[in-house]
């Protein structure tokens, strides 16, 4: 069975969405990928965002997570609707170490109201993807009213 978008547009209205927030265009974060219901971004190594010396600290992995979970939930929501986070778990696996950072995620169940998204945050060194983290979000989704 193939899944029928509810919004043609979806990569469009994801994308107009997301990188308009402040924090998106902070971290340098650019999406390589925009399917109905997945998405994959990446991001560069920012030392503003580090623990310690080319390590990222635990929140912006979380952060990261997050945005490409709410985002693949995005993809399967109509047009005109957009989503917000209410609830997310981040389960830090490894240290984020790398050059770059890039974010899988997952519509898992995609309702008129909430939806369920996952991801996977893995960092980049020497072209080596290594899992540093792994989670679930719950969004609340909503009509944009103008």
């Amino acid at each position: 069975m193939v899944d029928i978008p509810e919004n043609p547009k979806f990569k469009e209205a994801v994308e107009d969405l997301v990188l308009k927030m402040p924090i998106a265009k902070f971290i340098g974060m650019r999406f390589t990928k925009i399917e109905l219901g997945f998405v994959e971004i990446v991001i560069p190594f920012r030392e503003e965002l580090s623990f310690s010396k080319g390590v990222f600290q635990a929140g912006p992995v979380g952060m990261l997570m997050d945005i490409a979970a709410c985002c693949a939930i995005g993809t399967k929501l109509p047009s005109g609707w957009a989503f917000s986070t209410i609830d997310f778990t981040t389960k830090i696996v490894a240290p984020a170490a790398g050059e770059s950072f890039i974010a899988r995620g997952q519509a898992v169940s995609s309702g008129k109201s909430s939806s369920v998204g996952k991801a996977e945050v893995f960092a980049i060194s020497n072209g080596i993807q290594k899992l540093s983290a792994t989670g679930l979000v719950t969004t609340r989704n909503f009509e944009i009213r103008n």
